[in-house]
């Protein structure tokens, strides 16, 4: 990629955070949890179940404030232009997630966006705007694209896999560099930006430098502009193994680059009085699949990874019962009942998991459930953590070990 960026400082929280040092795998602060924002219809399984979840605005509204109210501090606006794959309507992301911030207090509201759909400058314009009107709670997931028809439909390029991470990269560094530089010139391969200040620019929030950055996918090229470029890493649903081999590999690209990187992980929960009943309520989802719909989206999404050189991309080895919840969040294994579920939700902190991004059948009670049942079982247990890593500190230091 032959870029180059200069500017101006727009303040005391400009540039990119130098060198740090290396975090332990076990995350020394509490999780983090979101919710997929239901802004697209069917739901969040390809499957003819019953799912009592809605996806116009009064609906969602409800749900964000519930998911505020019960301790979910994120939430991720989906992103899908045409009528696919379970998905017959769609609302488009930014716009929803801008009503999901003017509707809540505390909810910190991640739009997913496509680069080669959207102009770096004007979306960055459209974040600061939101983040202005929000408190300072706007934040991007930067989305190279698997679905070519929206982009060949519209008569826009569609890039081989590689190159379309490569425009990613750039995307995401023109938006880092517009809401903390003035005066920004970007020349790479992909955009340029010549002597550009946005005003105003994004809410001063300690700790945040400007509104964060996901980025996620399982390629190659994924996991080394998730190191080199992005705040976050979103990993698609995984067992330990799978997110342990995609945490060893994102760190790595970020040391080489002096940086450090959060870590997000897809999953979809089914928690229900006992694990039986759990397990059978991922049953009846697979049993009644929309196999019609699940293949068509398989067939579509795994040429995403068939076209890397390696072989190793999103859904490049996910079978048909993963697709059923099409961002495989079945892997995950988030099924039992409050105890099981919550101890299994720290076994992925222990390996450096940041953050949960969470799907449930009926969202809006589940949400609810989660909240209540779930999570204080999972903050005593993070105390719990906390106070055995304190302890064989102790011991530690007393042995000279």
């Amino acid at each position: 990629m032959s870029e180059s960026i200069t500017g101006s400082a727009a303040g005391p929280t400009a540039g990119t955070p130098g060198p740090q040092s290396v975090p332990s795998r076990i995350v020394r602060e509490p999780l983090r949890f979101a919710y997929w924002v239901p802004n697209v219809s069917g739901g969040l399984v390809v499957s003819t179940v019953e799912q009592r979840t809605g996806w116009d605005l009064d609906y969602n509204v409800r749900l964000a404030r519930k998911a505020e109210e019960v301790g979910f501090e994120y939430a991720l606006s989906q992103v899908r232009y045409l009528s696919s794959y379970g998905a017959a309507q769609q609302h488009e992301s930014t716009s929803t997630s801008l009503a999901l911030l003017l509707a809540t207090e505390k909810l910190k509201v991640i739009a997913a966006v496509h680069p080669g759909l959207w102009e770096p400058a004007v979306l960055a314009k459209f974040i600061n705007t939101a983040d202005q009107f929000s408190g300072g709670r706007a934040a991007v997931n930067v989305v190279s694209g698997w679905f070519k028809d929206e982009y060949t439909r519209l008569g826009l390029p569609w890039l081989e896999h590689d190159e379309r991470y490569r425009r990613s990269a750039e995307f995401i560094e023109v938006l880092r560099a517009l809401w903390t530089q003035e005066n920004v010139q970007f020349h790479g391969d992909f955009y340029r930006v010549n002597d550009f200040t946005l005003r105003p620019g994004p809410v001063p929030v300690p700790g945040r430098p400007h509104p964060e950055i996901f980025q996620g996918g399982n390629s190659t090229a994924a996991r080394r502009n998730g190191g080199a470029h992005a705040d976050w890493y979103f990993s698609n649903g995984k067992d330990f193994d799978g997110f342990t081999e995609q945490y060893d590999d994102v760190t790595r690209v970020a040391l080489e680059h002096g940086r450090t990187v959060r870590f997000g992980l897809n999953g979809f929960a089914i928690v229900r009085d006992t694990q039986a009943e759990a397990e059978d309520q991922l049953r009846e989802i697979v049993a009644n699949a929309d196999t019609a719909s699940v293949k068509a989206f398989r067939d579509s999404v795994q040429q995403a990874g068939a076209s890397t050189a390696d072989k190793k991309g999103m859904w490049a080895d996910s079978t048909l019962e993963d697709l059923v919840q099409y961002n495989d969040g079945f892997r995950t294994r988030l099924i039992g009942d409050p105890e099981q579920v919550a101890r299994r939700i720290i076994e992925y902190k222990k390996r450096g998991v940041n953050l949960l991004l969470l799907g449930f059948l009926h969202l809006l009670e589940e949400v609810e459930a989660f909240g209540t049942r779930v999570l204080p079982i999972v903050r005593d247990l993070e105390a719990d953590l906390e106070r055995d890593i304190a302890r064989r500190g102790e011991r530690e230091v007393l042995t000279g070990s």
